[in-house]
């Protein structure tokens, strides 16, 4: 018995910690709070739980989409056609016509504003010659992200058996977008707008975007058995927050919830800049150009952390003795090492400022000569 107390208390030690609990103020059964920079979970609530994710399913369709985009392969100005089968959906959207023409930025709009079902599917077949093959791609999509308990099977969200994901893997989509895609803010953002040149309205379904403070997107969503779902960013202080709900019982309830997540991670948490405690010295360069290169940080260095833990965070700063020329700009030199409680959170790489040529033959031979008089006289 005592052994086997014993290896349930290592296997515990062993066990990664979960985050903070939500808030109490959280009624949804389901909710996460990620920062966006780093990744971490700041609280959650049966995050892994699976749920139909209603239309914030549209986050993974808009990454896909952005994806296209920003690698060059679909432009905004793109002419997209509405087929018999876009226009098909129901749900939310803006009525499209059989081969209605739009631009790839105003679908954009109309997915992210209002959620336009008949949008999604016109963008999806732009995208990838079907909804089908699109859906596909957003699964394959999914397990990059290490979305382990997500199924996609359309890309509107609509009520289809098997389409499910949780909280958790909601925030890492999310994430994908708002990181790496920075540009979908543009219409994230928007709280009213029109198209169809000023025809036909548009209203935020994310009333956050209205009332809450740094709001910058990201998506709702609702059907009668996903319930109401929501996948809420806002940035303050340099600091971008991921709060997802899922399965609140009314809509009140999702936007207070994700109001009470966004909340805490603000008055709790603050993204801090590390610099080197001392001034970086040169290293000295055997047979350069110059005697010695200076290092520079490779990157710039932020970290997430609890407020009034600033005064924890101390540097160490690991360089070669010296290096031989040539130098290249960028060249590693050493690292800095970054510690919260003695505990190393990052490294950043100290690399070369610029270059240092090696010496030719010649050089060589006066630097010799010079160094040979010096010590005779």
């Amino acid at each position: 018995m005592k052994r086997l107390t014993a290896l349930a208390l290592a296997l515990l030690c062993l066990a990664p910690a979960r985050a903070y609990a939500a808030p109490a103020e959280v009624t949804a059964p389901s909710a996460i709070l990620m920062e966006k920079t780093t990744g971490k979970v700041l609280c959650e609530q049966n995050a892994d739980a699976q749920y139909e994710p209603a239309s914030v399913t549209k986050v993974m369709t808009l990454l896909l989409v952005m994806e296209a985009i920003d690698g060059g392969r679909m432009g905004w100005d793109d002419l997209v056609t509405a087929s018999p089968h876009a226009i098909s959906m129901g749900g939310s959207q803006i009525w499209l016509k059989e081969n209605e023409q739009m631009s790839v930025r105003d679908m954009v709009k109309a997915v992210t504003v209002v959620s336009a079902n008949d949008c999604a599917v016109a963008l999806a077949e732009h995208v990838a010659g079907s909804e089908a093959a699109f859906v596909d791609r957003m699964n394959e999509k999914a397990r990059e992200l290490g979305m382990e308990r997500t199924n996609f099977v359309n890309c509107t969200g609509l009520p289809a058996q098997g389409h499910l994901t949780c909280a958790y893997d909601i925030a890492l989509m999310s994430r994908e977008l708002v990181l790496h895609h920075p540009s979908i803010r543009e219409f994230t953002t928007i709280w009213m707008d029109t198209l169809r040149d000023g025809a036909f309205q548009l209203s935020n379904t994310n009333r956050l975007i209205f009332y809450y403070e740094g709001a910058t997107g990201l998506k709702t969503g609702f059907t009668d058995t996903a319930l109401y779902c929501l996948s809420a960013t806002a940035e303050r202080d340099g600091m971008e927050l991921i709060a997802v709900v899922m399965h609140a019982p009314s809509s009140n309830d999702r936007f207070d919830s994700a109001k009470a997540l966004l909340n805490y991670g603000f008055a709790n948490y603050a993204i801090t800049p590390v610099y080197p405690e001392q001034a970086v010295p040169p290293v000295p360069v055997l047979l350069g150009t110059r005697d010695t290169v200076q290092p520079v940080t490779a990157r710039e260095c932020s970290i997430l952390l609890e407020k009034g833990k600033a005064g924890t965070v101390t540097t160490q700063m690991e360089l070669a003795d010296s290096v031989e020329a040539p130098v290249e700009a960028g060249q590693k030199l050493g690292e800095l090492k970054v510690l919260v409680d003695g505990e190393q959170v990052d490294a950043i790489d100290l690399v070369a400022a610029d270059e240092v040529p090696r010496l030719g033959f010649g050089g060589i031979l006066k630097r010799f000569l010079n160094t040979l008089f010096l010590q005779e006289a």
